[in-house]
This record gives C-alpha cells, sequence and structure tokens, in this order.
C-alpha cells in the first residue's frame, strides 16, 4: 500500500479510501467486518462514513456497524484513520427533506456540538480524526462554525476539519476565515470526481492545491457506469446499471457511445474497466485517494488492482479524448 499526506497536513493515509456507506444499508454487519479487516490487512487505513449513512429509519447504523468492529479490539481504532460527516437532517425516515426540527441538521454550533457526540457514542471513540462538513451551509457564518470546531479541537474530541460537496469559492471562504481566526482550517475536501464527471478540474480542485487539501473524489466510478457497465448489462450482471447515474447516463445514446469506446479501450489494452478508473484518479494532481465503496471482500480486491496500474500517457491521452477535460480555469472560459 501506498501511503501520502493529506494535504498539507502530517497525516499520513492510503491512497485508496474505505467507504462504508454500504455497511448496513447493504451490507450485514457480518460482512462489513470482514471488507474492514481486509482493507486493514491490505494498508488502508483511510476509512470515510457519515452519520447519516445507515437505513432511513435506522441513521447511524454505519457508524454503530464501524464501532462494533472497532470494539472487537487489535489495535483497529489506533490503526485508523477515522473519517466522519455532519450536515444531514437525522430525523428517522426523513431522508432529505427538512427536519421538523429545524436545529437537527446544518453546521449550526448547537448542531456540531449535538452530533460529534453522537457520532462517538455510535462508533465507540473518543476522538474523530477528520470531521467533514458534507455540504455547504449557506445560513451559519464561518466564524461560528470555526469556534464550534475550535472547541472540540481544544477538546481532543476532533483533530482536523474538512469538506464535501464545496464550490472552490466555498473551500477559500471557509479557509480565508479560519485563517483570520489562528485555526487551520479544512485539510480535505471531498467531492465528485471521475473521468465521467470532471468539473470539479474547474475550481474546486485549483483551490483545493491553493489552500493546500488534500482532494478525496467520491463515486469513482460514477455509479458503475465507468466499471463495465455495458458488459455488466449484457450478461445480467449489473444490479447498479439500472438504477441512478449509471442508468441515466446508458439511456443517453451519445453518452452510452461514450462508455462503449472506453470500455473498447480497457479491452484493447487488456485492462478492466473500473480498475483504469480508479488508476486514473490517482494519476491526477492533489488527488489524496478515491474512495472506494466494496459490497463484498471480492470488490474490495479489485479496487486494489489498481494500485499497481501505471497508465501509459498514450493511454491517458486516449482516456482524454473519450472524456475530455473542462480545461484549466480560467482559461478555459474567459479567453
Amino acid at each position: 500500500m501506498e501511503y501520502t499526506q493529506l494535504g498539507r497536513t502530517g497525516l499520513k493515509v492510503s491512497r485508496l479510501v474505505l467507504g462504508t456507506m454500504n455497511f448496513g444499508a447493504e451490507t450485514g454487519e457480518a460482512g462489513s467486518h470482514a471488507i474492514m479487516d481486509a482493507a486493514l490487512d491490505a494498508g488502508i487505513n483511510f476509512f470515510d462514513t457519515a452519520n447519516i449513512y445507515g437505513e432511513d429509519d435506522h441513521k447511524g447504523l454505519t457508524e454503530e456497524i464501524i464501532g462494533s468492529w472497532f470494539a472487537k479490539g487489535g489495535d483497529r481504532r489506533d490503526k485508523v484513520v477515522l473519517a466522519t460527516k455532519l450536515y444531514g437532517n437525522m430525523t428517522q425516515g426523513n431522508t432529505w427533506q427538512e427536519s421538523p426540527w429545524p436545529n437537527h441538521q446544518r453546521l449550526s454550533a448547537l448542531n456540531i456540538r449535538r452530533e460529534v457526540e453522537a457520532s462517538l457514542r455510535r462508533l465507540g471513540t473518543d476522538h474523530i480524526d477528520v470531521y467533514q462538513f458534507h455540504h455547504i451551509d449557506r445560513a451559519t457564518p464561518w466564524d461560528e462554525i470555526w469556534q464550534a470546531v475550535d472547541v472540540l479541537v481544544q477538546q481532543g474530541k476532533v483533530l482536523y476539519a474538512a469538506s464535501s460537496n464545496f464550490a472552490g469559492w466555498h473551500i477559500a471562504q471557509a479557509n480565508e476565515a479560519a485563517a483570520r481566526r489562528g485555526s487551520l482550517g479544512l485539510v480535505s475536501e471531498q467531492c465528485l470526481f471521475n473521468l465521467f464527471e470532471r468539473r470539479a478540474e474547474m475550481d474546486v480542485l485549483p483551490a483545493a492545491r491553493a489552500y493546500g487539501l488534500g482532494v478525496v473524489p467520491w463515486s469513482p466510478l460514477h455509479q458503475g457506469l465507468l466499471g463495465g457497465a455495458l458488459r455488466k448489462e449484457r450478461d445480467g450482471s449489473g444490479a447498479r446499471t439500472k438504477v441512478g447515474r449509471s442508468a441515466r447516463g446508458l439511456a443517453d445514446p451519445v453518452v452510452r457511445a461514450q462508455v462503449q469506446s472506453y470500455e473498447d479501450l480497457c479491452d484493447a489494452h487488456g485492462l478492466a474497466p473500473g480498475e483504469v478508473a480508479l488508476a486514473w484518479l490517482l494519476a491526477q494532481p492533489g488527488v489524496t485517494g478515491p474512495i472506494i465503496g466494496p459490497r463484498t471482500p471480492e470488490h474490495l480486491g479489485s479496487a486494489l488492482r489498481a494500485l499497481d496500474l501505471d497508465l501509459s500517457v498514450d493511454l491517458l491521452d486516449s482516456l482524454d479524448k473519450i472524456f475530455p477535460g473542462p480545461g484549466p480555469s480560467p482559461e478555459a472560459f474567459a479567453w
């Protein structure tokens, strides 16, 4: 396993990040424990979760499963860099709508305090290594957010703060406010970024590099679209090709042709599409490591093989032709 610094910090994390969103929702406790054991055995030390993960009527279930795994001992907690998130409505059975209790969501100092304590209880730990804001809160001033985080850092309950789904200017706004307070600010950004969805290159990645944030891409296979979706559609093995971004993409003839060209290119090089998509992200400047969300140990094994791929310049150029990026910012749109 290769390790790298998380942004400008001294913290060393694995080049693959174990995403746990499937734990509880799609993979039971025993299976989830097996995946975490296999990940740790492979050297993956960066685990990502969120307070809202689990099931609609049991939010927090994923954190509980991770907590029961930590409780098995064997230095599991000490070996893991643990990242979780807050923002979403934690009312059970009410996934994305506003909570009927207005302070049980977002990034007020009150909710930050409440949710960090709740996550610590579920995870069975005394601290969170990387505490991530799951979304920008446009209603709460940054001075309030950083005051709450500074208290948690002083108490030893949080070590680093990070963002997810921020625009580049949000990163700048947050870290300028932190600098005025003498605080460390955001150390990483978790964003939607993959071969198919490259808009983060416009402002999020440049802002992250400028402010010393690590970049942790989520959905590296674009919900299965880049994981051999057409091949799986033909043989009936791709449940994920029937829903979400993958299904919407394959319904578009232009996207379908792109994906076919991509799979043909991978076949010509004797490479698995999902592994190429991960290897491409690992080759991008500023990327700490993509989040993988294995539902089985076999899925984990496939992701690990991406670490050994060294994509040639010709192959990278061919990928850019199939999935062209937006170009450098602001040159791509300013002149």
